[in-house]
């Protein structure tokens, strides 16, 4: 009854004008099988379901197994579960079209609704056999064996006559001489080298991009001396430049890696090498409708041949470039290092020069400039590594402040108990209290060293309470002075109060 009514859907919206690709979108089901049941008479869809119900389907000893993918990951594509039934079972008998539809009764036997998402495609040029590659990368979440979440980086290369394919993967994220190996990796798999290689603006290869004029790292320029290949490098926002090889990394994420289970690189990186040869070079491109690997036994011939092997030796110590953040951190596998405070600039480039001898980052402003920040290596994940120094916000201003008051009060024992309480109670504000100090002592110079001591003795902490004893000091030494000395420009309506026992801490107690 459910193909009954999804047969009679697809009519209606068919004659009200619908295409085929939006009828398959608006009832969630593929575009072939939109096309496969317009493609019947009423008479002829009742024969196929009665041939439904009573023929015996070649995927029914897998049916189980089918189902239970289905059930524990919706999102699975028949052309997947094509591919997982060939990895698991061997199955070469069966068409994927006979899974196709054998997937699709199974949704709608159990009422599995498949989970789709849009995807835009851009149309791009056609070109000639070994003209040219193009280069990107991934990344994706696995999960282990123990459940738990990894995240592994790939770089995908195709050439794009033939859309033949190579992917390598890594479980950190990747460095220009890990680019360079695997583009090496490449060549031998294709056999060859192409006249073009198309690169997204990325970071292991370009510093940037001056109106046209390539700024390469310096790993990457050496490398590319050697094997001499032109470099075309995407604009941002410009999918169509690399549209084959977004595809593939789309086509890798959802077909090899989606629920697969992972258990070790070497084990993932074999299985992506067999995953290569039974689908991703072995299916019929849905656009050139030819099989990547019987166009590349052609396109082989016009590649270009690799001389020898690349000696990684010759690459600089100083070969990978990190952003640096508004927050003065560089982000380096998978860890935060600080620089110096200021060292990030609005509008700038703002990009460092990492390189690693031993145990130690470096970290630099310029290619092989002196290094700004040196931090040892972090052996954990998601780590900050800070240097103390980097963060030491007005240091100098706080020092020279500090001098000023050691200068005034001369007295550096005095002095130095004075800065060491007002850094240790008042971190974030000892400038401020310094200046109050500078100024008591400006305005009380005859009694600020005193004040000090009674500060201390009284064991009072604030520089406002430093203060307040100097006024009381003056008050009290003004009262023992003559009467006409009393009155005089400064405290002019200032009555001096009676000298208590402690006349001090009364006045800091908010006395009367």
């Amino acid at each position: 009854m459910e193909k009954w009514m999804v047969y009679q859907e697809i009519h209606r919206l068919k004659n009200m004008g619908f295409s085929n690709s939006k009828i398959a979108r608006r009832l969630k089901i593929s575009r072939n099988r939109v096309i496969e049941y317009l493609g019947m008479t009423p008479e002829e869809f009742a024969g196929f379901i009665d041939s439904l119900q009573t023929r015996s389907k070649k995927l029914d000893p897998y049916q189980d197994d089918i189902l239970a993918w289905l059930k524990e990951h919706p999102d699975l594509t028949s052309a997947q579960i094509y591919d997982w039934l060939q990895e698991k079972y061997n199955i070469k008998s069966v068409a994927e079209n006979t899974v196709r539809n054998y997937v699709n009764d199974l949704r709608d036997k159990y009422q599995i609704p498949k989970e789709t998402i849009e995807r835009m495609y851009g149309t791009v040029e056609e070109l000639p056999m070994g003209k040219q590659m193009q280069v990107d990368f991934g990344e994706t979440f696995v999960y282990t064996e123990t459940g738990q979440k990894k995240k592994l980086y790939v770089a995908g290369f195709i050439l794009s006559h033939s859309r033949f394919k190579y992917v390598e993967w890594m479980d950190r994220p990747l460095r220009t001489t890990d680019l360079i190996r695997m583009q090496e990796n490449a060549f031998r798999y294709f056999g060859g080298m192409t006249e073009e290689i198309v690169y997204d603006q990325d970071r292991l290869l370009a510093v940037s991009e001056n109106a046209g004029d390539l700024i390469l790292t310096e790993s990457f320029t050496k490398y590319h001396q050697t094997r001499k290949f032109k470099i075309y490098l995407c604009r941002k926002s410009d999918p169509e430049s690399k549209g084959k090889i977004e595809q593939v990394i789309k086509f890798v994420k959802n077909n090899f890696t989606k629920h697969r289970i992972f258990k070790d690189l070497g084990t993932w990186q074999h299985s992506s090498l067999k995953w290569l040869k039974r689908t991703g070079n072995y299916k019929v491109h849905h656009n050139t409708k030819k099989r990547p690997f019987e166009v590349h036994a052609l396109e082989k011939q016009h590649l270009q041949k690799v001389n020898g092997e690349y000696i990684f030796e010759n690459i600089s110590s100083i070969n990978i470039t990190r952003t640096i953040h508004k927050d003065n951190i560089i982000r380096f596998d998978g860890n935060r290092y600080s620089v110096p405070l200021g060292t990030f600039q609005n509008g700038k480039e703002n990009i460092a020069y990492v390189s690693v001898k031993g145990e130690i980052l470096s970290i630099a402003l310029e290619r092989n400039g002196s290094p700004i920040a040196l931090h040892t290596l972090s052996k954990e994940k998601g780590e900050v590594i800070t240097d103390p120094k980097h963060r030491q916000r007005s240091q100098s201003k706080r020092d020279k402040l500090a001098e000023q008051v050691t200068k005034q009060l001369a007295d550096t024992e005095i002095s130095t108990w004075l800065i060491k309480t007002l850094q240790e109670h008042y971190p974030r504000h000892s400038i401020e209290q310094f200046k109050v100090v500078l100024k008591a002592a400006e305005q009380y110079p005859r009694h600020i060293k005193n004040a000090v001591k009674e500060m201390k003795r009284l064991e009072l902490t604030s520089a406002n309470d430093l203060r307040d004893i100097a006024i009381s000091m003056e008050i009290q030494e003004s009262r023992d002075l003559p009467k006409k000395e009393l009155i005089n420009e400064k405290y002019e309506e200032l009555i001096a109060p009676e000298r208590t026992q402690d006349i001090y801490l009364h006045v800091l107690q908010g006395g009367r």
